[in-house]
């Protein structure tokens, strides 16, 4: 029985041409649901924050796949650029998985979905992916956004998206991507006034 290459016609890459694989994400992304409250995921009560463990576990589940990155399975080595910032990531996340804030700050599907989509035509052969270190154009179908920081870094989505859904921070220059909420004031109650009037 042949494979899927000779039934296809498609010449195999050797191993250290093959792109690096991505880790499968499907248990980050079920764990983020449970803790997830931006957007249009808010709660119906305001005051609902998610269990700390959970929060701790979606920080400590992508912390284990950006590490299944870094140490890549046979397929083409990362660059040490890469190398080192996936490094980085991990440790932030695994100091947020030890001591997790009380809910996630990241951005909503809202936002993501708005973010800048470079078009193919515009990506160049020496350009890649940050996180990955696979070259954008390896891809037949590249699907990469530019954050909109200074440096208006252009990411994989596979690889940006969960990053960004804990921390709304550019990976790079650590620039904050949407404003911190800010609780306003309670409005002077109006009645209190009255009242003291009329029994004051």
């Amino acid at each position: 029985m042949s494979g899927y290459e000779v039934e296809h016609g498609i010449q195999p890459q050797p191993q250290d041409q093959q792109p690096r694989r991505r880790p499968d994400l499907t248990t980050f992304f079920a764990t983020l649901d449970h803790v997830d409250t931006s957007g249009a995921r808010q709660p119906q009560n305001t005051h609902a924050l998610p269990m700390p463990r959970d929060i701790s576990a979606a920080f400590r589940n992508l912390a284990n796949a950006y590490e299944m990155m870094r140490s890549s399975d046979g397929h083409v080595e990362p660059s040490d650029s890469s190398d080192e910032l996936l490094g980085r990531l991990v440790e932030s996340l695994m100091e947020s998985a030890e001591h997790p804030p009380p809910e996630v700050q990241g951005v909503s599907d809202e936002y993501i979905e708005q973010l800048e989509r470079v078009p193919k035509k515009k990506l160049r052969e020496n350009m890649s992916c940050p996180i990955c270190g696979n070259a954008f154009l390896e891809d037949s179908h590249p699907l990469v956004v530019k954050l909109p920081c200074q440096g208006e870094h252009a990411f994989d989505l596979e690889c940006i998206q969960p990053w960004i859904k804990l921390n709304p921070t550019c990976p790079m220059d650590r620039q904050q991507l949407i404003k911190k909420k800010t609780v306003p004031p309670p409005p002077p109650d109006e009645e209190d006034g009255e009242y003291d009037e009329m029994f004051g």
